[in-house]
């Protein structure tokens, strides 16, 4: 066993658990309802071959492996029935050459996208694009159009956010808080700033960056998928008088702030000259 991986040794024991609680009659059964051959499968039972992504996936499927035990070896070997609501395997679209596509999400397929069934004629119905940025070329990412105003100044409507993709498993230790995520639930697709609140309470805090709309928390059972923003296209392109005015606004506020520091440090300087005097009048 010391020659394959930990994840491997843990799929196997998912596997040994299954035939224990008599879910499955036998390997062979447990491999053909996988469409996988029974041979290959002996051969990672007995340790001489790793298991694959593609059967990984067919096993959480149809025996509800727990995806988060297998690749951290934390929570339970199986999933609960709410869990395994959430949890869906992503559907990808490459061209002729096998090379992943940027599949981008309009608003109007929005609601659809979240629904309940990730239909994969409905992705694949999808625009897709490339780009050139090497960055793009490995893994998954998929591009979403930004609705409202709710990320307003960092993001307006009509911009688009290309993201990659962050695995399930991935959730608890790489949510970085304070960054910019498009969150997948169960009835929509959301851009916010995530606060990762995974470990304490099994949720998300979700915050916008225009200060009217109020923080609020989404549980881990309700999302489908997370993406991480890495870059945006933006139809908007400041003219010289916007670019001019914003300039000022920055300056003004930097003035302010000077000011505000001056201020206090000059009420930190009385404040300390009426205590010195106030001790050398308490000694005489």
């Amino acid at each position: 066993m010391s020659n394959n991986s930990i994840v491997t040794q843990r799929f196997i024991k998912c596997h040994n658990k299954l035939k224990e609680d008599g879910r499955i009659r036998s390997s062979r059964q447990f491999a053909m309802k996988l469409s996988y051959l029974p041979q290959s499968l002996s051969e990672i039972i007995k340790g001489r071959r790793d298991v694959t992504i593609g059967l990984l996936h067919k096993a959480v499927l149809e025996y509800k492996m727990n995806p988060v035990y297998i690749y951290t070896g934390e929570g339970p070997m199986f999933m609960s029935e709410e869990d395994h609501k959430s949890f869906r395997v992503l559907t990808i679209v490459t061209n002729s050459q096998d090379d992943e596509r940027i599949v981008h999400v309009p608003v109007p397929a929005q609601a659809g996208y979240a629904g309940e069934e990730a239909n994969p004629v409905f992705i694949q119905d999808l625009p897709t694009f490339t780009l050139p940025d090497y960055k793009y070329k490995v893994g998954t990412h998929r591009s979403f159009d930004v609705a409202g105003d709710s990320m307003e100044p960092t993001l307006f409507e009509g911009d688009k956010v290309i993201c990659s993709y962050l695995e399930p498993t991935l959730w608890e230790t790489s949510i970085k808080d304070n960054y910019v995520y498009v969150i997948v639930t169960r009835g929509d697709v959301v851009v916010k700033r995530i606060f990762n609140r995974l470990k304490s309470d099994r949720s998300l805090e979700l915050h916008s960056d225009n200060a009217f709309y109020e923080p609020y928390q989404v549980g881990v059972g309700d999302v489908r998928e997370i993406w991480y923003v890495r870059a945006k296209i933006s139809p908007f392109l400041p003219s010289p008088a916007n670019l001019q005015s914003n300039l000022q606004e920055e300056v003004r506020l930097l003035q302010k702030t000077v000011q505000d520091q001056s201020q206090m440090i000059h009420n930190l300087g009385e404040n300390l000259q009426a205590f010195l005097s106030q001790q050398n009048g308490s000694h005489e």
